[in-house]
């Protein structure tokens, strides 16, 4: 299944259904006056998360929905039916936004989230309604009223606790694939991740967290060098954001500075989340070269640095737990 986290859509609410004239006919009545039955309700739009989609590929095929319109009204008091609602189910943490690509509509963050985008247009009155004691014989009836129609964007932000980072051949995807059961491409060349990859990291039977990485940044990302900082946005909703560096990598402080430029241009929300920095691939390094590095990056950062081998696993449990406790904080302070 391909990923596609933006797409444009056009959604139309029913018009109401007509009011009608009419009257009572009937053997032995003679004065059966009006019977004009008013017009049903059109059809409403809503928007509804779903957990069993990751992705918006479905608008690509399929861009427009309307909603039907409400029946007409009939004699003998008769109200029209009412359409049906039109349910467009999309995946959990998608946000629709108004043409303009600013105006934020809705926030579906959560599973089972409705929301009325469009509301069908009401009936219009039949003839019935407007009988008085003075006006016993009305020749009016309304038309329905119309439906709502717009044109919004949706767009997809994963819900993930842990959102991994960093410059392009990090190791990202390697640690993704022993963490989880995720499998992304991986190979010795930059780039090799173009689309956001989710994974479930379970500890034990009641400790889980779900960390998501996104395509590597390289500078100039905020203006659009490489793939763009477009898919930041799947990390915005993480709990805490988990740096990973290139141990075999020379200029390593200058490469944690260079992603911390690129979060604080997209978002300083973003870039003020908690951070824990990891040096990657230690395997390839000798313990001085290790420990040289490490103390340079905390003197960098002013924080702890924990050293990782995405290949042999070397300080991998010790991680997950600290992403594991990092969660529960999170989501305790979020009850609280």
């Amino acid at each position: 299944m391909k990923f596609l986290d933006q797409a444009k859509i056009y959604v139309r609410s029913g018009d109401g259904g007509d009011g009608v004239i009419a009257f009572r006919r009937e053997k032995y009545i003679e004065f059966g006056g009006p019977d004009g039955g008013n017009g049903g309700r059109g059809g409403d739009v809503l928007f509804r998360a779903v957990p069993a989609l990751n992705t918006l590929i479905d608008f690509r095929y399929t861009q427009h929905f309307k909603a039907r319109k409400g029946g007409n009204g009939a004699g003998s008091d008769r109200t029209g039916a009412a359409a049906d609602n039109v349910i467009i189910d999309v995946p959990v943490g998608t946000q629709i936004f108004d043409e303009d690509r600013e105006t934020l509509l809705a926030d579906l963050d959560e599973a089972g989230k409705e929301i009325l985008l469009c509301r069908g247009g009401d009936g219009g009155r039949g003839n019935a309604h407007y009988k008085t004691s003075t006006n016993r014989a009305p020749r009016r009836a309304d038309k329905g009223w119309p439906g709502e129609e717009r044109w919004v964007w949706l767009r997809l932000k994963l819900i993930a606790d842990v959102g991994l980072v960093g410059l392009p051949n990090a190791g990202k995807s390697t640690l993704l694939s022993v963490a989880s059961r995720a499998r992304p491409k991986i190979a010795d060349y930059p780039f090799t991740t173009l689309h956001p990859q989710l994974g479930v990291v379970r500890l034990n039977t009641t400790e889980e967290f779900v960390i998501a990485d996104i395509p590597g940044l390289i500078e100039g990302a905020s203006e659009g060098a490489g793939l763009g900082d477009r898919f930041l946005g799947h990390v915005e909703r993480c709990a805490t954001l988990l740096h990973l560096i290139d141990g075999t990598e020379s200029q390593i402080v200058k490469h944690w500075r260079l992603i911390r430029h690129e979060l604080e241009a997209y978002d300083p929300g973003l870039a003020a989340k908690p951070e824990i920095i990891v040096l990657n691939k230690c395997d390839s390094l000798t313990a001085e070269q290790k420990s040289a590095k490490k103390r340079a990056l905390a003197k960098a950062s002013g924080a702890e640095v924990l050293t990782l081998s995405g290949v042999t696993g070397e300080g991998l449990p010790e991680l997950l737990r600290l992403l594991q406790d990092r969660v529960n904080a999170a989501k305790e302070s979020k009850q609280a």
